[in-house]
Order: C-alpha cells, then sequence, then structure tokens
C-alpha cells in the first residue's frame, strides 16, 4: 500500500451513516482516482456495498478472532476479504481487544493478503505489537481522540517515539499517527516525525466542507 497515507475511520458517525457516508466515499474516490493516497473504514453495515462500489482501498473498522461457523454477530478476516476488503483496523482505541488476539488477527490478515493496521495507545504498546509484524501501527493517545489538538502539537514525542521503537521491533512495519488530526499541518509535521501517514475521523467525517479539507490533508503529502 502506498505511503504516505490517508486512512479515514469513518466510526459511526451520524454524518457517516447511510447517504451521508455514501457522499463522502464518492467524493474519497474521487481523490484517490487523481492519485491521492487514501482509503476508508466505512460502517461495518456498508462494508460489501463500499467494497463493489469503489476502488479505492476499503478497510473493516474491527474484525474479532472468530472462526467461521456458529459465532453470530461477529466480523471474521474471511467474510472482509471476501466481499473485497484491502485491509482492517485492529484494536482501536474505541474496540481494544487481547494482545493474543492482536497477534493471532495479523497473522490471519497476512494469510488472507488484507492489510493490518494495529491501533496503539502509546510507544511502548506500538513496540511490542510490532513484533506481531502488522502492516502498519497506527499511535493515538486515547486522551487526545476527537479532539482539537493534534496528536504532533500536543505530543509530538509520542509520534517520534514510536517511529523509532516501531523501526528497532521490525523495521518493515509502517507508522501512522491519529488523533486530533485535523490540517494539512497536522499531517506535514507527522510526516516530519517519521511517520508514514495518519489515521483520523472526526476532521474529515464531521467537516462542513469535507472537500477543502480533504485538499488541505492530501495537499500536505
Amino acid at each position: 500500500m502506498e505511503t504516505p497515507v490517508i486512512i479515514i475511520n469513518m466510526k459511526t458517525y451520524h454524518e457517516s451513516t447511510g447517504g451521508n457516508g455514501l457522499a463522502l466515499a464518492e467524493l474519497c474516490q474521487e481523490f484517490f482516482d487523481s492519485g491521492s493516497p487514501i482509503a476508508i473504514a466505512p460502517q461495518q453495515c456498508d462494508l460489501a456495498l463500499f467494497a463493489h462500489k469503489f476502488s479505492l482501498p476499503i478497510f473493516s473498522q474491527h474484525v474479532d478472532n472468530v472462526r467461521q461457523g456458529g459465532t453470530t454477530g461477529r466480523m471474521t478476516p474471511e467474510a472482509v476479504k471476501s466481499i473485497g476488503c484491502a485491509g482492517t483496523l485492529i484494536n482501536h482505541s474505541e474496540f481494544r481487544i487481547t494482545s493474543d488476539d492482536v497477534k493471532a488477527l495479523v497473522a490471519r490478515c497476512r494469510e488472507l493478503g488484507l492489510v493490518s493496521c494495529v491501533c496503539t495507545k502509546d510507544a511502548a504498546e506500538s513496540r511490542a505489537y510490532a513484533a506481531f509484524r502488522p502492516d502498519f501501527v497506527a499511535v493515538e493517545p486515547p486522551e487526545l481522540i476527537g479532539g482539537d489538538i493534534s496528536v504532533t502539537t500536543a505530543n509530538p514525542g509520542i509520534v517520534s517515539d514510536s517511529v523509532r521503537m516501531v523501526k528497532s521491533a521490525e523495521p518493515s512495519v509502517k507508522v501512522l499517527c491519529g488523533a486530533g488530526v485535523k490540517t494539512g499541518g497536522d499531517v506535514a509535521k507527522a510526516i516530519e516525525l517519521g511517520a508514514d501517514g495518519v489515521l483520523l475521523a472526526s476532521g474529515v467525517v464531521k467537516a462542513k466542507d469535507r472537500k477543502a479539507v480533504l485538499t488541505d490533508l492530501l495537499g500536505s503529502i
């Protein structure tokens, strides 16, 4: 997957539900078609529709470490792969799972050819999960998620430390950062600190002028 990259987690906001989410995905597709490195993680109920409708990379927001079969209500990596998704987030701050499950899911994604993006809360956890060899580690301090101050301003050290510690554990793993990222300046700073891109949500999903925000963000890559 090309880097630097911007991955937009659409979460379950009203602004990303139903037609609102479809409109955002269509806009992101326009940027992708023009050569911008962008991917989206829509609501789980939209995965199959979006994966079939759009050519930009579609990520699941979560997968469960369960086998296919009698596991009602779960989302398996195999199902995500079968509908054409490119990858998945794992262990997001709003859906934390055990270390054992993270390890198992990264391995399953690797076998399936799914891009794995493991979310972490700090540099130490970033290093620990890099050892599982996911494609990406995305460090997001929980206290800054959804806020107005970017991690690159509030705590730039956590980004640079995560990059250093991830590369020391497994050089092939790419590092993203997130939490409060909203502007092109935030993206540029993340890359300056050594990150391979950003994972963000509300800065785009809840923006009044999404096109202007995306133009600013992607213009900094």
